[in-house]
């Protein structure tokens, strides 16, 4: 920056750069930001892939010390990115403390804390929650409506799911009790907690191995609890689709018929266009009905 320039002339410059640089690493409008975007993905699947090649062992003792400096190479360019978006944001405390500053800080703190606590550095693995930022750079956001769709039919279901576990537990409860009883100690079943553990295991079609009963009644009681597994499979799948296609129909309701205009607020003057609104959405005021 040249020394001639005016003090207000210096502002002007630094506030043109942070635009470009706010535009550049937050947005993907220009070539510069699709760019940059484009090379962090890459840092950031560099990183990855390093970080997973220093976990296996004969390549750690191999390169384990260029594995490492690599690793402390991505962390400093991280965290030079970290502080430019910080730099360059309007609010930075809202860029800070949201999703993508929060995972872009968790990104970068596990190799500093390796001064305080060992073996921490594998939590850098939190940096592929990073690549979440491909939906912008290949334009396919449209997606990000869909798995809200599909977030909503979860909510919806939330109820109905957690009473299922809950029966599904007291099942694993009454059936691992009763498996401890009926086979006992000599048969693998030492404790309740192990023979819930088993009917868990059972109930849920993954089945080890590791225990299993031995006599005629066991048998009988495992066959039935297998055949509940398919149950637990079905139900929640079912309760899941169910609210998804009535989200599904809501939101092609809402398509079809655009959302009706309330009366004007009587205490701000706007039209408020929320289908049966009772607030403005300008002032805050209660609607009349």
């Amino acid at each position: 920056m040249s020394p001639n320039l005016t003090q207000s002339e210096r502002d002007i410059k630094i506030q043109k750069l942070r635009a470009f640089v706010y535009q550049t690493v937050f947005f993907t409008d220009t070539r510069a930001g699709r760019n940059f975007d484009v090379a962090l993905i890459v840092a950031i699947l560099l990183s990855i892939l390093a970080l997973m090649l220093e976990s296996v062992y004969e390549i750690e003792k191999q390169w384990g010390a260029e594995l490492y400096i690599l690793d402390w190479v991505f962390t400093i360019i991280f965290t030079i990115e970290y502080g430019i978006r910080i730099w360059s944001s309007n609010k930075p405390m809202k860029y800070i403390f949201s999703f993508y500053g929060l995972v872009d800080l968790l990104s970068i703190l596990p190799l500093y804390t390796t001064f305080i606590f060992t073996g921490v550095q594998s939590f850098s693995i939190i940096r592929s929650l990073r690549l979440l930022r491909v939906f912008r750079v290949l334009k396919l956001v449209q997606f990000v409506g869909e798995a809200s769709s599909m977030l909503r039919a979860i909510k919806a279901s939330m109820n109905k799911i957690i009473v299922f576990i809950a029966f599904i537990l007291i099942v694993s409860n009454v059936i691992g009790t009763l498996m401890y009883m009926i086979e006992g100690r000599e048969n693998g079943f030492t404790s309740i907690p192990r023979s819930i553990y088993w009917a868990i295991v059972t109930l849920t079609t993954v089945g080890y191995g590791d225990v299993t009963p031995s006599t005629p009644l066991g048998q009988v009681l495992a066959v039935l609890l297998m055949i509940l597994g398919y149950g637990v499979i079905a139900v929640p799948t079912g309760l899941v689709t169910a609210e998804a296609i009535k989200v599904s129909h809501e939101e092609d309701a809402l398509k079809k018929s655009p959302p009706a205009v309330a009366d004007k607020c009587s205490n701000c003057g706007e039209k408020v266009v929320l289908v049966k609104a009772r607030f403005c959405s300008s002032c805050g005021a209660q609607l009349k009905p």
